[in-house]
């Protein structure tokens, strides 16, 4: 049953959503290794399961009890060694993905982009021609008056230019740096074709970077149980050429 189950994988027959991003390749390679390594290893463990069942079942009553050696404890020592050095071995080859998304800083002509999870939608805020965030109040956050980001535009200058919309655009081919906020439980941001998926820790502003390589349209969807609408929860993200988004974000500066 285990050889039966990794054949679908060894052959191929679902392929992943096509990479759109700069970092893809990587996440991709790591979880092929992953899969390889996981998969070897189960295999080798029903095998081992496998021989101990047969060789202990055609034992006679009285035959003489067989310990391992080393005893129980090291057994379980061999084991510990062997999974630690397994996991160490997936996150030093894991190393260079990650590094690529959250061990280097964004440059410094990454795209600024704000997004909120909340139950259940998320809601995405650009910075206006002042290239500045307006600060958040948390008491003036209300979705009667989609105040989704609790601005205050009568006061804070650094607000009044600022665009929400409930769906994100960005250009293709530039960095987009993504500030993550979650106002009241744990959410998920996931975008397949991005190879991105970060979940929202309530009371932490979390960030992440990625280039986004093919003009689309993809899903975004919550991958954290956040409630009863949990099933529901998502938005589209739209990548555009550079003239396009332009354009789109003049449409939105005017709907604010």
């Amino acid at each position: 049953m285990a050889i039966l189950s990794a054949i679908p994988i060894v052959r191929h027959t679902w392929a992943p959503p096509e990479d759109i991003s700069t970092h893809g390749h990587l996440i991709d390679e790591q979880l092929a290794d992953t899969m390889v390594e996981a998969g070897v290893a189960f295999v080798a463990a029903q095998i081992i399961l496998g021989i101990f069942i047969w060789t202990a079942s055609s034992a006679r009553p009285d035959a003489k009890i067989r310990n391992f050696p080393g005893g129980a404890k090291g057994l379980v020592a061999a084991a510990v060694l062997l999974v630690g050095t397994e996991v160490l071995a997936l996150g030093v080859f894991g190393q260079k993905a990650w590094a690529s998304i959250y061990f280097t800083p964004p440059g410094a002509n990454a795209l600024p982009l704000q997004v909120q999870a909340g139950q259940f939608a998320f809601y995405f805020r650009y910075p206006g021609p002042d290239g500045k965030f307006g600060p958040i109040h948390p008491e003036l956050v209300n979705e009667g008056n989609q105040n989704y980001f609790g601005l205050d535009q009568t006061h804070d200058q650094d607000s009044k230019d600022d665009i929400v919309a409930a769906e994100m655009a960005i250009p293709v081919n530039r960095e987009v740096h993504l500030l993550m906020h979650g106002k009241d439980v744990g959410h998920s941001f996931y975008v397949r074709e991005l190879r991105v998926q970060q979940d929202f820790v309530p009371g932490l502003d979390l960030s992440l970077h990625f280039t986004a390589t093919k003009v689309g349209r993809y899903e975004i969807v919550c991958t954290q149980l956040c409630g009863l609408g949990h099933y529901n929860m998502k938005a589209y993200l739209s990548v555009l050429s550079p003239e396009d988004y332009d354009a789109w974000l003049k449409k939105e500066q005017a709907m604010q």
